[in-house]
């Protein structure tokens, strides 16, 4: 028996066998291939088939390539006449171009150039069986009951539609970093595709001079508007101005110069004039006053020097005075001559200074008036100064005045230059771009490319497969190698079972002259006998030796053979179980415990009229009711259902089921219990009590690892005495797909010898 601990659950519901890597293991991968190559193969050769189907049915098409240079030259007198609203051709500019190759006003233009609505060539296109246009067409289901009268397109419609065309079949490309713009044009004649790539770098050439015309033709009816407002405005900022001045007194001299800053500077020039000259008058008064005070005779002074009287008056002196000093010399000082001499002398002196006072005041005189013109131009530089000061204040407002007028005389005149650059631009026809490389008729076809074509189509094919392979990897959710029963259920696995053909022998074949033998059945119930050494066999060994450890202290053990869902071999397993078991001298008893579904008794004991409900509820003994295999030795007690059981669960947890093991104890060594599966019905729950272990059966590739682990769940103690799990109806040839490296499946060619029997 197993201890307490462990009725404790061992599976963990989150656990599944393909998520619990964290790595990418190869060794699955390559597993992985190997079982679904045979889907992605078909899907490959099934693609390759619809490429080849496509390139046979699909119409060739030409390509026709003209190049384009958007010319950058550095003319001047190109860029003079084109300076204006042109800019210099960066990289959204030549994206810009592209973008305009493939726009509808060049389709249109094309299809007007080359009269495409009524050229039969162009109309008279086919499409190939997978094409776009043939899809629209299938699935328009309102053309297929439409009149045809009325579904008929107008000529405009006409024009649309082979704009569309074209515009569809440009394809336009900027070669590299350059300035080259390679435009191809494709169809599915090659003269056509070559005049439509002709005719697109054409009207290319032609829209961008238009466009430019249109653009400074624009640009010089705006200019023209915009110099009339201009001229206005000059007119009357001007007109302002002068306004301005005549009211506020302004009269300029010229030069920009007022009057008033004009006489100003005058002002101050006499001014400084007259300073000088009252400093110069007073000078000289000041120097004849000093000699007059000091009674100098010797002082010299200039307007002295210059008078006759005074030069008179002072020879007499000088005379009186040489001959005075000679009489003194002779006669004495006291000499009446030289009394009288000196007397003379004081007389021509008083003259002398008589002179120098009418001089001085001559000098004084001139002191006054220098003085009074000097104030008097002090005066008016006040006065003038207040005058400039207050036109200089007045100054401002004109100065603000004559900005707005200069700012719109010099608008005016660029305006005006640039008008008369916009008009000499619309005449001169002059574009920015030009062809390089002239469109030629092309000599094969550029689609499709039949080996690109099946190439991609198998790619995709191998896509799609590996895709559905996924799928059904993703969606395999059952059961497949002994890694899987110990990974999920985390159970032993005893082995895999293989898919026996049961079809051969007569089920119902029976001894006659032993009614109480076991029927021989089918091949499936018989396979242990024949093949004793089959792994079929030596599964159910594992399975003996796993009860066997477990339950070391029973000396007969009763074995419950369990299983989730029906039809997973449960009876197979339980009676080609109980078979090996007799085979090998154990005395062994085989007990269907399926009352509402007998498959035990329906595969070997048919015919049996008496069983397990008679032993339970009459109380018959266990010795009349069982059947005896002759060949090896297996009892076995059927449960004859001819009627449906409602409470078989209660049957088998009665007294009566307890006294029937206890008497089989007695007589057998191994009981083996036949249970009913634990989703639709509970009596293996009911007879858990009296199971000593149990073997759990789970049909390879059916059997959902979900309902699994919940019914082992919903079962905790039934789970604990489980001593393993066997996979039932594996097919050999797709189980080695899921042998993994490492894995004991892995090395089945290796050991395979040990289950042939010669």
């Amino acid at each position: 028996m197993l201890s307490p601990d462990k009725l404790t659950p061992r599976i963990d519901p989150s656990r599944d066998a393909g998520n619990d890597a964290d790595f990418i293991d190869f060794d699955k991968l390559i597993a992985i291939a190997r079982r679904q190559w045979r889907m992605v193969a078909a899907c490959a050769f099934a693609f390759a088939i619809l490429g080849v189907v496509y390139v046979l049915t699909s119409v060739p098409v030409y390509t026709a390539d003209t190049s384009v240079l958007i010319d950058r030259s550095d003319n001047q007198v190109i860029n003079q006449l084109a300076a204006f609203g042109q800019m210099d051709d960066d990289e959204g500019t030549v994206l810009s171009q592209v973008e305009l190759l493939k726009s509808d006003t060049i389709a249109y233009a094309v299809v007007d150039k080359l009269k495409l609505v009524d050229d039969p060539v162009f109309n008279a296109q086919r499409n190939s069986l997978f094409s776009v246009a043939t899809l629209k067409s299938m699935v328009n289901f309102k053309s297929w009951f439409a009149d045809a009268a009325a579904v008929a397109p107008d000529r405009e419609m006409l024009r649309r539609y082979a704009a569309e065309t074209v515009a569809g079949n440009i394809d336009v490309e900027r070669v590299g970093k350059s300035y080259v713009l390679d435009v191809s044009y494709t169809s599915q004649s090659p003269d056509m595709a070559r005049q439509i790539a002709a005719a697109i770098a054409d009207v290319y050439l032609v829209d961008k001079l238009n466009s430019k015309y249109e653009a400074t033709r624009r640009a010089g009816e705006w200019l023209q508007e915009r110099i009339e407002e201009l001229r206005q405005q000059a007119l009357d900022a001007d007109l302002a101005v002068q306004k301005f001045r005549s009211e506020h007194g302004l009269v300029e001299a010229g030069s920009g110069t007022l009057i008033s800053e004009q006489q100003l500077s005058e002002i101050n020039t006499q001014l400084i004039n007259a300073q000088a000259e009252t400093a110069k008058a007073e000078a000289k008064y000041a120097r004849v006053k000093s000699i007059i005070d000091a009674k100098q005779t010797d002082a010299i002074v200039t307007d002295v020097l210059d008078s006759s009287i005074s030069n008179d008056l002072r020879k007499k002196y000088l005379e009186a005075s040489k001959l005075e000093t000679e009489i003194e010399a002779r006669l004495g000082p006291d000499h009446v001559q030289a009394v009288r001499l000196r007397a003379e002398m004081e007389e021509y002196k008083r003259l002398m200074f008589d002179e120098l006072n009418r001089i001085a005041e001559s000098y004084q005189s001139e002191l006054q008036v220098a003085q009074s013109r000097e104030n008097s131009l002090r005066d008016s530089v006040t006065k003038a100064t207040g005058v400039a000061a207050t036109a200089g204040e007045t100054q401002v407002q004109v100065r603000e005045l004559e900005r707005t007028r200069d700012t719109y005389k010099n608008l005016y005149q660029s305006f005006l230059t640039r008008y008369q650059e916009a008009i000499q631009q619309q005449s001169f026809p002059i574009t920015a771009a030009r062809i390089i490389t002239m469109a030629e008729t092309p000599t094969k076809p550029s689609a499709p490319k039949r080996a690109l074509v099946v190439a991609f189509a198998m790619f995709l094919g191998c896509a799609v497969g590996s895709g559905i392979g996924a799928f059904r990897e993703f969606r395999d959710r059952f059961f497949r190698t002994g890694d899987d029963v110990k990974e999920v259920l985390d159970v032993e696995s005893l082995g895999v079972m293989p898919l026996v053909d049961d079809n051969i022998d007569d089920p119902t074949l029976v001894d006659p002259s032993n009614p109480r033998s076991i029927a021989r059945g089918s091949k499936t119930t018989t396979y242990v006998e024949e093949h004793p050494l089959s792994a079929f066999a030596e599964t159910l060994r594992s399975a003996k030796i796993a009860i066997d450890l477990s339950a070391a202290d029973q000396r007969c053990k009763v074995i419950g053979v369990v299983s989730s869902l029906p039809g997973e071999g449960k009876s197979t397993t339980s009676i080609n179980f109980a078979k090996l078991l007799a085979m090998q001298g154990a005395r062994c008893l085989l007990i269907d415990g399926d009352m509402r579904n007998p498959g035990a008794t329906r595969a070997i004991g048919r015919h049996a009229e008496a069983g397990l409900l008679e032993a339970i509820v009459d109380g018959r003994p266990l010795k009349d009711l069982i059947l005896l295999d002759p060949k090896t030795k297996l009892a076995f007690l059927p449960t004859v259902a001819r009627y449906r059981v409602p409470h078989s669960s209660e049957l088998l947890a009665s007294r009566g089921m307890d006294q029937l093991l206890e008497i089989a104890r007695q007589s057998f060594d191994y009981i083996i219990v036949d249970l009913p599966p634990l989703a639709p019905v509970v009596d293996a729950r009911a007879i858990n009590s009296k199971l000593d272990a149990v073997v759990f059966v789970i049909e390879w590739g059916k059997t959902s690892r979900k309902v699994v682990q919940s019914t082992l769940l919903s079962e905790p103690e039934l789970y604990a005495k489980c001593v393993g799990a066997i996979l039932t109806k594996v097919d050999p040839s797709q189980m080695k797909l899921y042998r993994t490296f490492g894995s004991s499946e892995y090395y089945y060619k290796r050991y395979s010898r040990y289950y042939t029997e010669s």
